[in-house]
Order: C-alpha cells, then sequence, then structure tokens
C-alpha cells in the first residue's frame, strides 16, 4: 500500500516537473503565432490604404514580425532546454 502511494507521488512530481519544462516554450510559441497575426492583419490593412498610412502600417507589420522572430527563438531555445 505505501510502496504503490510512493509510486503514484513520484508520477505526479515527475509530471508536474515536465510540465514546468514545457509551459515556457508553449508560452513563448504561443506570442509568436499572436505577433504573426498581428503583422498580417497589419499587412492586409496596408494593402488597402493611401500614404502615409501605408507607411505606418508596413513599418508595424515590420515590429510584429521582428517580435515574432524573437519568440519563436526563445520557445526554441526553451524547447532545447526540456530535450536537454
Amino acid at each position: 500500500m505505501i510502496k504503490n502511494l510512493l509510486l503514484a507521488l513520484a508520477a505526479m512530481t515527475l509530471g508536474a516537473t515536465a510540465f514546468a519544462q514545457v509551459e515556457p516554450a508553449v508560452k513563448e510559441s504561443g506570442k509568436a503565432v499572436a505577433e504573426s497575426t498581428k503583422e498580417a492583419g497589419h499587412k492586409v490593412k496596408a494593402a488597402t490604404e493611401s500614404e502615409p498610412n501605408k507607411s505606418i502600417d508596413k513599418s508595424k507589420a515590420q515590429v510584429h514580425k521582428a517580435k515574432a522572430h524573437a519568440h519563436k527563438h526563445q520557445a526554441k531555445k526553451a524547447a532545447d532546454a526540456t530535450v536537454h
């Protein structure tokens, strides 16, 4: 009986540890997707507008692209850290 309890406790501890390691990668991936979506929205908006709003939306799209790239990089680092 005690052996089963200890095994269950060990399994729960390992599961929580694994989730804690995966969570940062999932969060960063979600942020990257959100930034990519914002980038696409600004590109579409820029396509339908005239100057100077067109330039503003293109600039905003570039900022979101850079942020998405940074989040993707952080997600990859976090994923690599969980594997190793």
